[in-house]
């Protein structure tokens, strides 16, 4: 969908320590057209009222590609992507369930499409923040979930910051099948997130 990431090597300039289990609220490292930088994944979405006029703090980790461009909760937010080496689903009942970790088949870095901005808290807080988009699943991890992320090539990415919005609608669609693999994670300490 995705639901947690893992990241062992230095992206654009950043190194840090290698984190095979990154939840959300967590920092991620994001790129932008300012460059690579840390923020928090999870979205506040900014302006976002309930029906008695408060503001809403949920936390939107992953937006819908079908109406990212349309939801209010998602305007002047800008573009941004999500490098990492791979990320882990699961399946199966409570209790019983069963992580699943994808990556690449070649190895190479995964780059998720994302929206970003920066959440004015009280005391005049700023927080960069950042959600992944999400799409229709490829045939590799159809079996697994009913969502991923959406990937961008390394190519794409510039493509991804700067094309108007029909371009970018466009680009929202799953990886294609047979580049991805799929093996059962049971080697990671889920509680060190």
């Amino acid at each position: 969908m995705p639901g947690r990431f893992f990241l062992t090597r230095e992206v654009a300039g950043i190194t840090d320590p290698p984190r095979r289990n990154i939840a959300p609220g967590q920092e991620v490292i994001t790129l932008t057209t300012d460059g690579a930088q840390h923020m928090r994944w999870g979205l506040i979405p900014v302006g976002r009222v309930n029906a008695r006029g408060r503001p809403v703090m949920e936390t939107i980790v992953n937006a819908r590609s079908e109406t990212v461009f349309d939801k209010s909760a998602f305007a002047d937010v800008k573009r941004a992507v999500v490098p990492v080496d791979g990320w882990y689903e699961w399946t199966g009942e409570k209790r019983r369930k069963q992580p699943w970790r994808i990556s690449r088949k070649d190895q190479e870095m995964l780059y998720f499409a994302a929206i970003y901005d920066v959440w004015g808290g009280p005391g005049g807080v700023q927080i960069a923040q950042v959600a992944t988009i999400t799409c229709a699943p490829s045939a590799d991890v159809r079996d697994i979930h009913h969502r991923m992320g959406v990937i961008l090539d390394f190519d794409q990415i510039d493509q991804w910051f700067d094309c108007d919005e029909a371009v970018a609608k466009a680009m929202l669609q799953p990886y294609p099948d047979g580049r991805l693999t799929v093996e059962k994670a049971d080697d990671v300490d889920w509680q060190a997130a």
